[in-house]
């Protein structure tokens, strides 16, 4: 049986409550959620965030590696007195600072085909923010064979793309792209941070949505946007029938 709000909790989460429409129960959906975060960078670290002040009840937290100055023009989740020490260490630290009632767990690993879908089983989401296409495509794949929602978002420069992969209902990343695409290759590209930023906004409001029932979710509809220029665009997308990934869903 679901615990009722503290006062604390109704506090903390009092604006969102009075929009129209969204109401305790949209509100316990989140907290008996959890979230599979893949990459905690200038995308992954925004949504995480904003998902932690929104009141998410888990989030599952995995990125490889220690925190570098070039990393600082766009992860929020971090300090510059973490330069040098592990990132989801970080990340933990700083989510728990905000909202201390969310729980983190974190891996401090890459995506493997060995380990996702042990780590997605408690998930009921998942963001794909990851700076290669070899790891999104594992994501995606075990996604689709879990049926687990994914969030599916990448930048590059003042560019940037996003589209949710419902299993069995909308194309997924191997639908749209079968094929890598040369730019989005691991630092391989430019990264303007409030542009990383606005989309892990982006991204992590389509898992609000996903998760509580509130709200149009991005669904057959691929969202590109160009901030050079501040041109938004939903192009429709369809499900390849062939695709080697879900086509048997």
């Amino acid at each position: 049986m679901d615990r009722g709000f503290g006062i604390e909790e109704l506090e903390r989460y009092r604006r969102q409550l009075l929009m129209e429409g969204f109401d305790h129960e949209h509100q316990q959906r989140l907290r008996s959620s959890t979230v599979f975060v893949a990459g905690i960078g200038g995308l992954g670290g925004t949504a995480a965030v904003y998902l932690a002040v929104a009141g998410i009840g888990k989030m599952v937290l995995s990125h490889y590696g220690d925190l570098t100055v070039s990393n600082m023009n766009r992860q929020i989740l971090m300090r510059h007195s973490g330069v040098g020490t592990n990132r989801v260490a970080q990340a933990k630290k700083t989510i728990q600072e905000i909202n201390p009632d969310v729980e983190v767990e974190i891996f401090n690993e890459r995506i493997t085909q060995q380990t996702i879908e042990q780590r997605l089983l408690s998930c009921d989401i998942a963001l794909s923010a990851r700076p290669n296409f070899h790891e999104r495509r594992i994501l995606n794949q075990a996604c689709v064979n879990l049926d687990i929602p994914l969030i599916e978002g990448a930048m590059n420069g003042m560019e940037g793309y996003m589209f949710n992969i419902i299993p069995g209902k909308t194309p997924c990343l191997n639908c749209l792209y079968p094929e890598d695409d040369p730019q989005w290759q691991e630092l391989g590209f430019s990264v303007l941070g409030a542009v990383s930023g606005t989309l892990g906004c982006l991204m992590a409001i389509e898992a609000v949505k996903i998760l509580t029932g509130f709200g149009v979710p991005l669904l057959c509809h691929l969202l590109v946007f160009n901030t050079f220029d501040m041109t938004f665009k939903k192009l429709l997308t369809r499900r390849d029938e062939g695709c080697k990934v879900c086509n048997n869903k």
